[in-house]
């Protein structure tokens, strides 16, 4: 089994740097070209398809769009999402603090698998929680209150019922209003997520992916003679980074294309 995590890209613009290069991406994995991009050394004759991508959340710097109207800024990376999926790669998207009621469209319309907060998968033996990570520190009341509100059937019918070019001008606003709430050294961060992935593995599971920090990293734990992996992809925003799994073993790459 081969799969592939990314987080933190928050695409807005489509002429943007890191919107580009993730469509560029999103190609190379499409056409089995992911053995070169994990393996530097090789001549890129050798193709590999992996059978799932897993987007850590805020995929989106902000997503308030309805299943009848999407930002067209968003049209190009989602119809490279589907036609991944058309070339037989699974899609998972979990919601991150910028995008989420994200299920109506991506899941309800086009097939795809949406987590609200965590997705508990399992790759080949290997029992994985996969989310976005931004109630990892609970100590943050002002956000997760914030959090709650932006989360709420109240606000989802709120925001639902605008005219779409003020819900986007609203999805700006929220948007830099979370991260002012959420803004932390990455490394910070990083480490205040330790306990809750620590939490984790004594539920029994043997993989913690969360996005949300935007550091790169891969974590080894030995718990009960058993090791543990806590894993952030990074982002797509200054790293290019993203996490690589084949065959029982993670790997860190950064796309330099």
């Amino acid at each position: 089994m081969k799969a592939i995590f990314i987080s933190d890209a928050h695409l807005r613009n489509s002429g943007d740097k890191r919107y580009k290069k993730l469509i560029n991406f999103f190609d190379a994995v499409k056409e089995g070209k992911i053995y070169t991009l994990v393996n530097s050394d090789s001549a890129g004759t050798d193709k590999k398809l992996i059978n799932d991508l897993y987007i850590t959340g805020d995929l989106f710097d902000f997503w308030f769009c309805t299943k009848e109207k999407i930002n067209p800024e968003f049209k190009p990376v989602i119809d490279k999402l589907i036609e991944m999926q058309k070339a037989g790669v699974h899609i998972h998207l979990s919601e991150g603090n910028h995008d989420f009621f994200m299920g109506e469209y991506f899941h309800d319309v086009l097939g795809m698998k949406v987590y609200e907060e965590t997705n508990d998968a399992k790759l080949d033996n290997l029992n994985v929680l996969i989310a976005h990570g931004d109630t990892a520190d609970s100590s943050n009341t002002v956000y997760l209150f914030f959090r709650k509100v932006l989360r709420s059937r109240a606000f989802y019918n709120f925001q639902r019922f605008v005219p779409a070019s003020i819900r986007w001008a609203l999805a700006g606003f929220f948007s830099t209003t979370s991260k002012k709430l959420t803004i932390e050294n990455g490394n910070v961060l990083l480490k205040k997520m330790s306990p809750f992935a620590l939490a984790r593995f004594q539920q029994g599971y043997d993989v913690v992916i969360l996005g949300h920090c935007h550091v790169p990293s891969i974590n080894y734990y030995t718990i009960k003679d058993t090791k543990r992996i806590f894993a952030t992809p990074g982002d797509w925003m200054t790293h290019y980074s993203f996490l690589y799994y084949e065959n029982n073993k993670f790997s860190l790459h950064y796309y330099r294309q």
